[in-house]
């Protein structure tokens, strides 16, 4: 099988364009000078406390087909990320969208969408053999990233606590990403179905523009077996000008030899397909003028070409199986010392479990999900999120700005110490 690359000098691949001109397959080559190095950790802390083993069945008993935002588990189940952090980890393939804008300023609209699609399966990728759920945050919680390595800056709130929303707003080079997400689970014992709910967005500088939905998600084995996860349904990417995408996850199955298949295809406004996609949201994902769907995998087929490949697993995974990435994400460094008190990196149980502190980190969990629980009563008497307001046309949440030069300057007026001590009365 042929693949081009994502780097280096320029190649061709053709494929079916409507208009009947050849689409040219131009290679984004970044110019590394221009990019500041930052250097940051590669593994996490080491354990302070060997960890303890846990009783599931008093958890289970009580559990099932409830909300699992509802239920307080142990912080044993936990991985040392929140919601809002892990929001940020479907960036690590930012450069996609990088790609995608540098494709659309040479006319090349069909590997724009393309890219786009790219970047919407490769947020899945770092989900493979992830035991613990991320921290479900407070309301009004925050999170910021700032990459200047990666040419992109991120941001997001909880907005709401019933139901559960978070929104998020991100800037690259030539686009900009927001949306928000309300996910809703259901525990049955041995899985947990995740649907969510919710429109994510994004838009070039010369106005065009793509949304979409995430598909369901189902853990499976929580009890017994090796605990392992799947993505399926379907994805459309909706755009605004000549092009959008159908995306199918494969349903898993017992006997499936080809788990995690995801094929799809670009279609023009016309109805006409113009090219087709195949991969695997773990693995990598292609593109062809051949139509895929009767085919299983990308080595069947001569000519596809690469547009999206995983990174290598971290070397320091630890039993959370956090990809390099992901690693980076909660690491406190003395230049984030004008981070709000809203920010996830300063909750406490967070950090003790991050730190191997376990003992700590289960009693700062139980602390301030006494304090979750009042969130109900504060959005009834008028709290409003600092940095986002929702749309009165289509509800979704959009950033109001402000916060980066808050940032800059220091001040969180306003910003309440979510974190702290509080009373129940």
């Amino acid at each position: 099988m042929s693949a081009s690359t994502d780097c280096g000098v320029h190649s061709a691949t053709n494929i079916d364009n409507p208009g009947g001109q050849e689409v040219v397959d131009i290679q984004i080559q970044d110019s590394n000078n221009m990019l500041p190095e930052i250097k940051r950790r590669s593994k996490l802390p080491e354990p302070t406390e060997k960890e303890k083993g846990i009783s599931l069945w008093s958890i289970i008993k009580d559990s099932v087909g409830k909300d699992l935002t509802r239920v307080c588990l142990p912080v044993y189940f936990n991985e040392p990320l929140s919601s809002l952090q892990k929001c940020f980890e479907d960036f690590e393939y930012s450069y996609l969208l990088d790609q995608a804008y540098e494709y659309g300023k040479v006319g090349n609209s069909l590997m724009r969408i393309l890219k786009v699609a790219a970047f919407a399966i490769s947020g899945y990728a770092s989900s493979v053999a992830r035991p613990c759920k991320p921290f479900n945050p407070l309301l009004g919680e925050t999170y910021e990233a700032d990459f200047p390595d990666r040419r992109i800056r991120f941001f997001a709130e909880k907005v709401s606590h019933h139901p559960m929303l978070i929104a998020c707003h991100s800037e690259g080079k030539g686009w900009k990403f927001w949306g928000d997400s309300n996910v809703k689970s259901k525990f049955w014992g041995q899985s947990i179905q995740v649907d969510p709910v919710g429109v994510l967005t994004v838009e070039f500088d010369d106005g065009e523009i793509f949304k979409w939905s995430k598909v369901t998600t189902t853990i499976n084995n929580l009890i017994l077996g090796k605990l392992y996860c799947n993505h399926h349904g379907i994805m459309h990417i909706k755009g605004n000008r000549q092009y959008s995408c159908k995306l199918k996850f494969k349903e898993p199955s017992l006997l499936d030899r080809n788990p995690h298949l995801v094929q799809g295809f670009v279609e023009d406004n016309d109805g006409k397909k113009a090219s087709f996609l195949i991969g695997k949201w773990d693995e990598s994902m292609y593109y062809s003028n051949l139509d895929t769907s009767k085919v299983k995998s990308a080595d069947q087929l001569q000519g596809a070409s690469l547009l999206w490949e995983k990174n290598k697993p971290s070397p320091n995974p630890t039993r959370y199986n956090l990809s390099s990435f992901a690693i980076t994400l909660n690491e406190l460094t003395p230049e984030l010392q004008k981070l709000p008190p809203t920010d996830s990196r300063l909750r406490p149980d967070q950090r003790h479990l991050e730190n191997g502190e376990y003992e700590k980190a289960n009693a700062e969990k139980l602390r301030l999900e006494r304090r979750q629980r009042m969130s109900t009563k504060l959005q009834d008497n008028g709290w409003k999120p600092r940095w986002f307001e929702q749309d009165a046309e289509d509800g979704t949440y959009h950033y109001k700005g402000g916060y980066w030069e808050a940032r800059d300057q220091g001040r969180w007026d306003g910003c309440l110490n979510i974190f702290g001590e509080f009373s129940e009365t």
